[in-house]
């Protein structure tokens, strides 16, 4: 991995020849309102664009900063970006600006960029911005032809800078354009409410108190609906989803219900734009009076306001932010005079282009159907994930009266299997609920296979699971043991508590598990029964899913400490840092964990490294420290080489670094397996142990009566996202893409994202665009989208 000198643009390996960007100039703003992780997406423009040998300049204050031209507009370098990763809001600063509305400003912002020759503009921002930018760039040649006229630029300049390619980000916590499933900001946003949330509970447990927690979302009710999913809110208030006419009494009931089954907390999460069926306001005052008057609880008021905007962006906002970043550029070199105005946005787990016009009408749809009282269709629109959340949180919140739910007759258990992974409580919160509303009977296994084994099983019931969602590790107990030297003993728990249906959370051991039982049919027909296994594990290596519940959490803890590390670095200028991060011998963690802060380098089991390498990674931060930043990162995945280990590495770089840098070397350890779940893993848990519910009840009514026994391979199967979509996949299938030795699928995905991490640290790389996206039409059906 050469080391690539910025001023250099040559140096872009044979997949990025055809995106050559010498002699382009690319624009790079942020408009509107701040989110948390619209820096990284900076640094990756940055960075992206001057690797490709484009020119890239920061137009700072926005809009603002476009029609005012002079110092507001000025050339990035590579070390511009540094160290911006982990700060909130934008390094280039937003503002909102009257003058770009009228085409005068638009006028003088023409001429600004024309001078400076750049045509390619990046806008990080709302519907609001990108709609302003799609304008710009359709009077773009008639704004030039008037500058020539007046003589304020000459014809050279009209001919030679025809045409303006425009490519938008959305930054925006709220969460509210069409087309994407996550836009950059709405995790960070979710981290602070959900911080709050944990906090307020303890202390309103204390106290038996109601709270009534206000978060921002002025049209787009996504930040309350997701926050109350991840929390177990005991009611919530949507611009979208306006609550039924006779909601007052509805409420108070379900609140004094829930008292008198002992809860000593109520939640109520408002959004700031929540309406009522009249769209009248429904505020935050009215329901605590409602409360007060009613039943006289003792209840408080929290607003939560511009928190949310505020504090250091979370890993998924680092991660998503760089790869919009990244396919911005591309997809600015790519573009031609005919191209049309592109979004890059996040679907599943792919970013994609979309055309930018048709999601911001999109967006305006939404709007106009609340206007006009048409909720369900609001809903409908705003997507499949809104919607999906929408009707997971109302079978979560609502229990049915028991003699109003249909039984099932069926007995269904729940085991959670391998070390322990945050949000696996939420999942098993979920799927309890679900399984009871679905007419199920319950049942927990408690400490995995062994417990199974030992009869440790209990009914479960719905209040049994109250406030599990924010619990770290796991309730139920779990072990790492297999069901191997077992299988008789299973069996025979199986057959005297007559189980019907097995739900697994778990790691590599969980899903191997399957694999056993699934083998073992013949020989115990216990085991034909519907099996399906969730990958929860913080190393994310299962085959089947491209995510697993619990990695979310763990990437978190990884930035959290390389942003301690590098603080205390930039006091003492010099120095590398290496960290051990955990993950057996996937290479997740710390993969992405350098990519989300800024590391030098990543060593992982899946990109074999020698001694040449080290070497070239030491020329590398020698190199490093002569520019003004004067310190390093370096992650190493904990099963990455037998013998290149960690204290081999530190004593490397020490030895071969003296007199340039010092070094320091950090074990992350057991701390990246424990503490609060984030609110995508308690979010991703709940959704996909409610789909894995639905998949098991569907199964067992087929079966109803016919006394018929689960033999086919897609009754033991695997739920997870791959790429866009929610998948079973039986686990005889999955088998042979795995590499069992290693625990780890043959074939990993997030591969294709670590020329990304080396593109931005300065090193030359191949990124494969084979992926990268041609422009999609926006209604674009999915099945079992997320």
């Amino acid at each position: 991995m050469g080391d690539l000198d910025s001023s250099s643009s040559s140096a872009y390996p044979k997949y990025l020849e055809h995106l050559s960007g010498d002699g382009k100039a690319i624009g790079v703003l942020t408009s509107g309102g701040d989110a948390q992780g619209m820096n990284a997406a900076v640094r990756a423009v940055v960075r992206m664009g001057i690797y490709t040998g484009a020119k890239v300049y920061f137009i700072y204050e926005g809009y603002q900063g476009l029609v005012d031209g002079g110092s507001n507009i000025v050339e990035a370098k590579w070390d511009c970006v540094s160290s911006i990763l982990q700060v909130g809001g934008t390094i280039i600063g937003s503002a909102r600006c009257q003058a770009f509305r009228s085409r005068e400003g638009r006028l003088k912002a023409a001429c600004n960029l024309a001078r400076l020759g750049i045509t390619n503009l990046c806008v990080i921002g709302g519907d609001g911005s990108l709609t302003g930018a799609n304008l710009f760039r359709k009077e773009w040649n008639g704004l030039l032809e008037e500058l020539a006229q007046n003589g304020d630029i000459d014809k050279d300049t009209v001919q030679k800078h025809s045409y303006l390619n425009v490519v938008g980000m959305v930054g925006s916590i709220d969460n509210d354009f069409c087309g994407t499933d996550m836009t950059i900001g709405t995790d960070s946003a979710l981290h602070r409410i959900i911080e709050v949330v944990d906090a307020i509970m303890t202390t309103a447990q204390s106290h038996q108190r109601t709270f009534v927690l206000e978060v921002m979302g002025r049209h787009c009710g996504y930040l309350a609906l997701v926050s109350a999913l991840a929390c177990g809110a005991d009611w919530v208030f949507l611009p979208e989803s306006p609550p039924e006419e006779d909601w007052e009494e509805k409420m108070c009931f379900k609140l004094s219900e829930n008292r008198a089954r002992k809860k000593r907390l109520n939640i109520i999460i408002v959004s700031e734009g929540a309406i009522d069926m009249q769209n009248k306001p429904i505020t935050s005052e009215k329901i605590k009076e409602l409360v007060v008057k009613n039943l006289g609880f003792d209840t408080r008021v929290t607003i939560l306001g511009h928190v949310q905007r505020g504090g250091t962006p979370s890993a998924f906002d680092r991660i998503l932010a760089s790869r919009m970043g990244v396919e911005a550029v591309i997809a600015l070199l790519e573009a031609t005079p005919e191209t049309p105005a592109c979004v890059v946005t996040l679907r599943g787990n792919q970013a994609v282009r979309l055309p930018l016009m048709e999601c911001v009408q999109m967006t305006q749809d939404v709007q106009k159907a609340m206007d006009e009282r048409r909720f369900k269709e609001a809903v409908k629109l705003r997507g499949r994930s809104f919607e999906g959340n929408l009707n997971t949180y109302k079978r979560l919140a609502i229990k049915l009266p028991d003699e109003k739910i249909v039984k099932s007759n069926c007995n269904v258990a729940i085991i959670n299997v391998g070390a322990p992974a945050a949000g696996m409580n939420a999942a098993v919160r979920s799927a309890v609920r679900v399984g009871i509303a679905e007419g199920h009977k319950m049942f927990a296994i408690y400490d995995g296979f062994e417990g199974f084994a030992n009869g440790q099983i209990k009914e479960i019931g719905w209040a049994d699971v109250g406030g599990w969602t924010g619990q770290g590790g796991s309730i139920l107990g779990t072990k790492r043991t297999l069901p191997g030297k077992y299988l008789e003993k299973i069996a025979e728990q199986m057959h005297s508590h007559s189980i019907n249906a097995l739900l697994i959370i778990g790691g590599f051991e969980g899903f191997h598990g399957a694999i056993m039982l699934s083998e073992a049919r013949n020989n115990h027909e216990e085991f034909c029964i519907p099996i399906c296994v969730l990958p929860a594990t913080i190393s994310n290596g299962i085959p089947g899913s491209d995510i697993s519940i619990g990695s979310d959490t763990g990437l978190n803890v990884v930035i959290e400490t390389c942003d301690r590390i590098k603080q205390s670095a930039s006091g003492t200028k010099r120095r590398v840092f290496i960290i051990e991060t955990m993950g057996g011998y996937c290479g997740y963690l710390a993969n992405m964990g350098g990519l989300a802060a800024g590391a030098d380098a990543a060593y992982i089991f899946e990109e074999p490294f020698d001694i040449r390498d080290l070497q070239s990674n030491v020329m590398h931060l020698t190199e490093k420290m002569k520019t003004s930043i004067q310190r390093g990162l370096v992650l190493r995945n904990e099963s990455c080489s037998v013998n290149y280990t960690t204290d081999f590495i530190y004593q490397l770089y020490s030895e071969e670094g003296k007199g340039v840098f010092d070094c320091r070397k950090n074990v992350l350890g057991h701390m990246q397996q424990g503490g609060a779940p984030s609110p995508f893993d308690r979010n991703f848990g709940t959704k996909i142990s409610a789909k894995a519910m639905e998949w098991i009840s569907a199964k067992l009514k087929g079966s109803q009566g016919t006394g018929k026994k689960f033999v086919s391979d897609d009754s033991i199967c695997v739920l997870g996202i791959c790429k866009r979509d929610l998948l079973f996949q039986p686990v005889t299938e999955l088998k042979k893409d795995t590499d069992f030795e290693h625990r780890i699928p043959k074939v990993q995905w997030w591969l294709k994202l670590r020329p990304i991490m080396k593109i931005l640290a300065k090193y030359e790389a191949s990124y494969d665009m084979s992926d990268a996206g041609k422009l999609e039409p926006l209604h674009q059906h999915h099945h079992g989208e997320l």
